[in-house]
């Protein structure tokens, strides 16, 4: 593993600044993993927003906007009345859910490691006495 990087490893449009500005809206792993692992890959968003207690309809919306303009979902509207919308995850969006579950399987494997960490102000997580 390499322990020094170059300058221009850090560079605006560098890899590892594109990967943290998918993620910059706190939702969207949360809505890649539950897409992967409760529903198959689709959902709609009556579902989706059952499955992501503490999600408000309008974030929900904002983000999957947001992974739709990124190309790691497709929207899909069935000519039903009313329209029914659907949510699928792409080829792109299934490659994201992979580092996605790897840092959530780290987080349930070293919970103490959370626990260790001062909460935030903004946080939602009670803080122990």
């Amino acid at each position: 593993m390499q322990t020094r990087s170059d300058e221009t490893d850090w560079r605006e449009d560098c890899a590892p600044r594109r990967v943290m500005e998918i993620f910059a809206t706190k939702w969207t792993s949360m809505v890649l993993h539950t897409l992967d692992a409760r529903h198959e890959g689709r959902a709609r968003t009556g579902v989706l927003l059952r499955s992501l207690p503490g999600i408000s309809k309008k974030m929900l919306t904002q983000t999957l906007r947001e992974m739709e303009a990124s190309g790691l979902l497709t929207r899909h509207v069935e000519g039903t009345v009313p329209p029914a919308v659907e949510y699928r995850l792409t080829a792109l969006g299934r490659r994201f859910v992979e580092p996605v579950e790897l840092l959530y399987a780290w987080g349930r494997a070293n919970p103490d490691a959370l626990d260790a960490l001062r909460a935030r102000p903004t946080s939602r997580r009670a803080v122990a006495v």
